[in-house]
């Protein structure tokens, strides 16, 4: 670093304007940066990590664990408030991947991926979720948590880009 007493007048007001392009430019980055990503810190106990940054341009694929707006519904407000948070899930299922059920076992392309309960924890009856070929920018999605709630119920149902906020990353 050179000290500011051995810069000429001139040389000063270079450095000065550089820095101010520097931080500018810092700022810009930071802003777009911001954009495009988030932190989020989880509550739930349906994952394992608490922290996770979120990527909102990335287009979820299979096995990537996304964060949504829950659908509204009754049953959610009665389990989570009024004003409920995102929800985190790992992709199951992609668009044209089959969904069936055998005894409220979720499967897709065959392979089973989820069990779904008769009742919640309060005793409320559980809608099965939708089945059927997944559509275009939607996805089945779930945790291996038991009282995660996600596609296997339909309170949930399939996830659709609308809602997606964006493909998290576990950080702690």
């Amino acid at each position: 670093m050179i000290p500011a007493d051995s810069l000429s007048p001139r040389g000063a007001r270079y450095a000065l304007l550089l820095g101010v392009a520097s931080l500018a430019a810092g700022l810009s980055a930071l802003s777009s940066w911001r954009d495009h990503h988030a932190l989020l810190i989880n509550a739930s106990g349906s994952l394992p990590n608490w922290a996770f940054f979120i990527d909102r341009a990335k287009v979820p694929g299979r096995g990537d664990l996304i964060f949504f707006d829950p659908p509204a519904s009754t049953l959610l407000t009665r389990h989570f408030g009024a004003h409920l948070g995102p929800f985190g899930k790992r992709v199951y299922g992609i668009a044209g991947d089959s969904v069936t059920t055998q005894r409220r076992f979720f499967l897709v392309n065959g392979h089973i991926v989820a069990k779904a309960k008769v009742t919640t924890r309060r005793g409320e009856p559980l809608a099965l979720g939708p089945t059927g070929v997944i559509p275009r920018g939607c996805y089945f999605v779930a945790t291996p948590h038991p009282d995660s709630f996600d596609s296997r119920y339909a309170a949930i149902g399939w996830i659709c880009r609308p809602r997606i906020l964006g493909v998290g990353t576990a950080i702690l």
